[in-house]
């Protein structure tokens, strides 16, 4: 179940300490597993967060190929694939039946085995055997060639879209859908977009904001079929469901959570108003290019947006509240800076969802700031496999390469990654991706 792919092929490698990124040839990855696929590299991107280990800033020593976002086709699949070998083990994800070379795949940023309690939950981001690709652990997929460990768990199929298209909500003919939307859009299903849905989802379903989508005043919000609790002023006002949200952060990421953020709340019909926020005034500007190209099914009538620096975010978010502060903050960077920020903006009973990668220190805050606005943080990683399918209906709002609302900026030569990281954490760059066999 192969075909002969041996001998080298061209990778970008980190090498310590920092900002060290090199081309080099390497020996092309073989099965090293049953459960392996090996899969020929059309397109891989370039992430902010493999900027925390291109700068140093993680504790980390060994060399290795970057990269955790990719799209390709499969060359070879391990022992445990086809009809039989599936029958064989009862309970195994259905794609070890199914998944054939030449089969067009993308990958989540981390391997999952899809077959364990945490995978079957959905939390598939902490598989206790998984993997992060483009790590000390795993080479990445900034290369012509990567190779994918449990594979039949971690893979999306795109050539055979019935796996999965079940769970979308829409009705369309996903493969008609598929075959007018670019690799380099699909390319986003790896990482930003489903980590962008994530980040909304897990704001809007925190307990703290249900008061405001269900009109009932906490804790009745929490469960629709109680009685509500008289406060002595009624059921809740419009003005009081209104949802104030700040946006830290607009790289990729951030506009991918923008970008969910809305089309989350049109579908509630609520009022809203949200800042979206950063230092640097191209990310700024490419993010109102976005939300201009954003049809109105997909931002409503019913809400303000604006793009601000922090300190007019603070001076906006102040004069919206009366200085209470925001409903939610989306903390979209993965610094101390951002997250005192975002404290600062949180209103008392404030949300705080943060997806951004942060390297190991201690969070700037104490016990008693927490306690003194009861503020509730949600951290961590994206399980992007399970959010596959909810991301994937939000592709139609990311098409073309390098126009002023385009979230990619270009497609390179990955003979040029050195410099593209280079240009990329100095921000001169937006999202890049890279062509390994240009």
């Amino acid at each position: 179940m192969s075909s002969n792919n041996t001998g080298t092929m061209l990778a970008a490698r980190w090498h310590p300490p920092s900002y060290d990124i090199r081309v080099e040839k390497v020996p092309v990855p073989q099965i090293e597993d049953p459960d392996d696929a090996v899969v020929k590299v059309t397109l891989a991107g370039l992430c902010g967060s493999d900027l925390h280990i291109y700068r140093g800033q993680q504790p980390i020593t060994k060399v290795h190929i970057t990269g955790h976002e990719f799209i390709g086709e499969v060359v070879k699949l391990g022992s445990n694939y086809g009809t039989n070998a599936a029958r064989s083990t009862s309970g195994r994800p259905n794609l070890y039946a199914t998944l054939s070379v030449g089969d067009k795949v993308v990958a989540p940023f981390t391997v999952n085995c899809g077959e364990c309690h945490v995978c079957r939950l959905g939390y598939t981001g902490r598989c206790p055997v998984g993997a992060l690709f483009g790590s000390p652990k795993l080479d990445g997929g900034q290369a012509q060639y990567v190779r994918v460990p449990k594979a039949g768990g971690t893979l999306y199929n795109l050539s055979s879209p019935a796996s999965w298209s079940s769970a979308l909500t829409a009705t369309s003919d996903v493969e008609t859908l598929l075959k007018n939307i670019s690799d380099s859009s699909l390319l986003l299903l790896s990482d930003i977009l489903p980590t962008g849905v994530f980040a909304a989802t897990q704001l809007l379903s925190h307990p703290k904001m249900q008061p405001m989508l269900t009109g009932r005043s906490w804790p009745s919000s929490l469960n629709p079929s109680s009685p509500s609790i008289d406060l002595g002023s009624g059921l809740l006002t419009q003005e009081d469901r209104l949802l104030t949200v700040a946006m830290i952060g607009l790289g990729p990421v951030g506009v991918c959570a923008a970008v969910a953020l809305l089309d989350a709340l049109v579908q509630t019909g609520l009022p809203y108003r949200i800042v979206a926020i950063d230092i640097n005034q191209s990310r700024r500007e490419k993010m109102e290019k976005v939300y201009e190209a954003i049809g109105s099914d997909g931002k409503g009538q019913n809400g303000e947006f604006v793009v601000q620096s922090l300190e007019e975010a603070k001076e906006t978010v102040a004069k919206w509240t009366g200085d209470v502060g925001c409903t939610g903050v989306l903390e979209v960077v993965g610094n101390n800076s951002a997250l005192t920020a975002a404290y600062d903006l949180a209103r008392p009973f404030g949300v705080i969802t943060s997806v951004g990668v942060h390297a190991p220190k201690n969070v700037p805050f104490t016990g008693q700031d927490l306690y003194n606005k009861n503020i509730s943080f949600d951290f961590g990683r994206c399980p992007a496999r399970a959010m596959f399918p909810m991301a994937f209906e939000l592709l139609d709002v990311f098409g073309k390469v390098g126009t002023k609302s385009s979230l990619i900026d270009r497609v390179v030569d990955i003979k040029q990654a050195s410099e593209m990281y280079r240009a990329f954490e100095q921000g001169q760059v937006g999202k890049v991706l890279f062509d390994p066999w240009d």
